[in-house]
């Protein structure tokens, strides 16, 4: 997931392409099924729910404007708090206090270890099914922006650790070192899948991170209701996701 970008994304900011309206998937033009030889998923936003929705409840709680955290983040989304925590170059201790001098730059109070609180999303079984589906015809690789790698997570996530086990490749920003959409995470994907971009479907619930994606060749699909996408994918690929 790319919570930097999605500030941006959400408020307009240059160079990125509008939210379609509503709570629907996007499929973009991209190569045919016969030519898809690998599915290509966000983990955060696709096969979980989204972080946002937790952001969202703690606004509330807390009195804070609507969006406030998609607001801090929008500001200088490659550099800015999340996107070095997302390429583990703070830690957490470091992030809050970027992230609250961000806030406070902006006139907002955050605390921002309720922010790091409302990172775990939960499983979309729909979704974990469809990967399973897909894994028995076409390669699979989960493509992460995440502040702690998979391997590190606690014990409780085991149920989350089974489906990333599910995968043929996991790229993780805080394990490689860049992040979508830096043209270079897409390409170690496909480097390590020994795939073309022309082979691949990528989904992701972020326009930003799929507009790369879709520039190097590959078909994108914009995830917001799960079983609209999941149709849209099964279109894609022509197999039953379902």
């Amino acid at each position: 997931m790319n919570w930097a970008a999605m500030g941006a994304e959400a408020t307009g900011g240059p160079g990125v392409a509008p939210l379609h309206p509503g709570p629907y998937a996007r499929l973009m033009p991209g190569p045919s099924s016969t030519d898809i030889e690998a599915v290509l998923f966000d983990f955060g936003g696709v096969i979980l729910t989204s972080p946002f929705d937790a952001f969202a409840r703690y606004e509330v709680e807390a009195g804070l404007p609507p969006d406030t955290i998609r607001r801090i983040n929008s500001t200088a989304p490659d550099v800015n708090a999340w996107a070095r925590f997302e390429r583990r170059e703070v830690g957490p201790e470091e992030f809050c206090a970027l992230f609250r001098a961000e806030a406070a730059a902006l006139g907002l109070d955050v605390d921002a270890t309720r922010i790091l609180a409302g990172l775990h999303g939960d499983l979309r079984p729909t979704m974990v099914e469809a990967l399973k589906r897909c894994g028995s015809r076409f390669r699979t690789a989960l493509l992460t922006n995440n502040v702690t790698p998979l391997a590190d997570q606690e014990v409780e996530r085991s149920d989350v650790l089974e489906v990333v086990s599910l995968f043929d490749v996991v790229v993780e920003s805080s394990v490689v070192g860049c992040r979508k959409p830096e043209q270079a995470f897409y390409e170690l994907a496909c480097e390590r899948l020994g795939v073309e971009p022309s082979a691949c479907v990528f989904l992701d619930d972020l326009g930003v991170n799929l507009k790369p994606a879709r520039e190097m060749g590959m078909a994108t699909i914009k995830v917001g209701d799960p079983a609209t996408a999941i149709d849209e994918l099964s279109g894609v690929l022509g197999i039953d996701l379902g």
